[in-house]
């Protein structure tokens, strides 16, 4: 599963940006998106289910983020708003099996995301 990430870029503080995830086969899989802030680890942002039935955001970024899906185009979209400096970092779409509960299997380039004060 080839999975590519789009939609990052540069802006300032309380701007809005859409990313997207798209691949062939993304309809069949549970979908999350994960960042990478300069000097800190990767970590889970959201996640909707291959269906989009279930979406999970962290509490950093609710209200602000939102997550969604459209079969037709065979993508997965990550919705910012009133980003913030901590938003910044390169964001990754990653993919996996459906009930599997286990980690991510499949994995996007990377789209990086630089949000100014």
């Amino acid at each position: 599963v080839q999975l590519q990430a789009s939609g990052g870029g540069m802006v300032q503080v309380g701007d809005s940006l859409r990313l997207s995830c798209a691949s062939s086969a993304i309809n069949n899989y549970d979908v999350a998106w994960f960042r990478q802030s300069p000097g800190k680890e990767r970590e889970f942002v959201a996640s909707t289910s291959f269906n989009g039935g279930a979406t999970y955001l962290i509490n950093d970024v609710k209200g602000r983020f939102s997550i969604s899906r459209d079969a037709a185009k065979n993508a997965v979209y990550l919705q910012m708003t009133n980003l913030k400096p901590m938003d910044t970092g390169v964001y990754y779409c990653a993919a996996r099996t459906p009930g599997s509960l286990g980690t991510y299997e499949f994995w996007g380039q990377g789209t990086l995301v630089t949000v100014s004060s």
